[in-house]
């Protein structure tokens, strides 16, 4: 079971004994000079492979050797006082929790010993398994698996040994529950962790089920759904074969040029300005609206995730309505995407291969605002960045779509810094100035451009 659990730690044999002086006759026990609390001496054999013995006086306080049978509690800790110490806010509170303990009865034990199950030292009366929630539940599982019964879980909190340990000699069944703060703080037990108590004539049961499950092919580690499947559609294009790569590059001597910025940088301006001088534009915007026109696969898939509240009168996006949406959430902007990101790649490599079937040779811009936020900078031969300075980029938004400073800010949130991004460009065009700045920029730009796209086709 050990190792069909995958457990950390060893199942711990937990036996009660009858005359203290049995411990003598245990192999391999250690007896603490110190005193301890029960929950140390569990993590002893768990952890340290440690056979170790208890009688009452070994114990530090009267808490652990009360649970389980081995000493009485003070009047002090009865009447509640003990309790409303630390964990509870008054003294009847205190009384009430002191008697939800399940204790072992007094009378009949004299000293506890402890061992990993594995070297099978003595007949245990019980088996602690330490484990997390996913291994918990195959052991609960299993031990369904014949004579089914539905498990019920208790936690009195703190002293939740009592829950494990007591509650399975008291019930004969075996008992789950979360170990406490104490046993967390001085018996190790790990965030993680849950503990159960087994009767051991429970435990060729509990390992006939799981074995029946393993061949059934339920097991840990859990086997997860979806990691045998193909994902190439779920990873970012960067990730995609060369195939994809030269579909956009091609074969010919075309040069593209991704164009890309912030939010109102003026993008479209300068590539219009580009175009003038001979630069083909596809512009992702446009795609983007083409794609989601009425009817479109992407167009479906927003209506039935986002509702008609996205749709206007004639059954177009609402885009502004919609953007509302996606900018204020994250995962409904990453599942937006999700939807058009695949059909604007398709509509862009068809558009590409038609202008370059036209002119092998032509300067193509490819204008993307999110192009490096999506990671597509791989596909282009070099990168335009049109940048201004953020305060201006909120002004030039808030003026643009009639809005506020604090909804274009939430806009800008959902791109990268345009700061950020000039460290991605080869080229930079500052448009925070006049229009004939700008001009002025893009036809040194556009010679750059030519003068590289000769260079190619000589090289060719």
């Amino acid at each position: 079971m050990e190792l069909l659990m995958r457990l950390k730690s060893f199942p711990v044999a937990f036996k009660m004994l009858e005359k203290k002086e049995d411990l003598d006759n245990i192999p391999f026990l250690r007896r603490l000079d110190k005193k301890l609390t029960l929950c140390q001496l569990i993590t002893l054999v768990r952890n340290f492979d440690w056979t170790v013995g208890a009688e009452p006086s070994d114990f530090m306080a009267p808490t652990c050797p009360s649970i389980i049978g081995l000493s009485d509690l003070p009047e002090v800790y009865k009447d509640g006082t003990f309790r409303s110490i630390v964990w509870v806010k008054t003294r009847e509170d205190g009384k009430k929790y002191e008697a939800a303990i399940p204790r072992i009865p007094l009378g009949k034990y004299e000293a506890v010993v402890l061992a990993p199950l594995v070297y099978n030292p003595f007949e245990p009366d019980i088996v602690l398994i330490y484990a997390n929630p996913a291994q918990m539940m195959l052991l609960i599982n299993s031990l369904q698996f014949e004579n089914y019964e539905v498990m019920q879980f208790y936690c009195v909190g703190e002293s939740s040994c009592s829950d494990a340990i007591a509650r399975c000699y008291l019930t004969s069944k075996p008992s789950l529950t979360i170990p406490c703060y104490g046993e967390r703080r001085y018996g190790h037990a790990q965030d993680e962790d849950l503990v159960m108590a087994i009767p051991a004539d429970m435990m060729e049961k509990a390992l006939r089920g799981m074995e029946s499950l393993y061949r059934r092919g339920i097991r840990y580690p859990i086997s997860y759904a979806g990691a045998e499947q193909d994902l190439t559609a779920a990873f970012p294009m960067s990730y995609g074969s060369l195939d994809q790569l030269e579909a956009v590059r091609g074969k010919d001597n075309r040069l593209l040029l991704g164009v890309t910025g912030g939010i109102a940088s003026g993008k479209t301006t300068v590539a219009n300005m580009l175009a003038e001088l001979g630069a083909p534009i596809i512009d992702f915007d446009i795609l983007a609206r083409k794609v989601v026109e009425p009817g479109k696969p992407a167009w479906q898939d927003i209506v039935d995730y986002f509702g008609k509240q996205v749709l206007n009168e004639d059954r177009t996006l609402n885009r502004k309505k919609l953007s509302e949406i996606v900018f204020a959430d994250l995962e409904k902007r990453k599942k937006l995407e999700s939807f058009t990101h695949p059909r604007i790649h398709e509509e862009f490599v068809k558009e590409v291969n038609r202008i370059a079937a036209e002119d092998p040779d032509a300067i193509i811009q490819v204008v993307i605002p999110l192009l490096i936020e999506l990671n597509l900078q791989y596909i282009f031969h070099k990168l335009l960045v049109v940048y201004i300075p953020y305060e201006k980029q909120v002004e030039r938004l808030m003026e643009r779509d009639g809005i506020s400073r604090e909804q274009a800010e939430n806009i800008l949130k959902a791109q990268l810094p345009i700061d950020e991004k000039v460290g991605y460009a080869d080229f930079v065009i500052h448009n925070e100035g006049s229009l004939e700045e700008t001009q002025e920029q893009v036809r040194e730009l556009w010679e750059k451009l030519k003068s590289i796209q000769k260079g190619r086709i000589q090289n060719g």
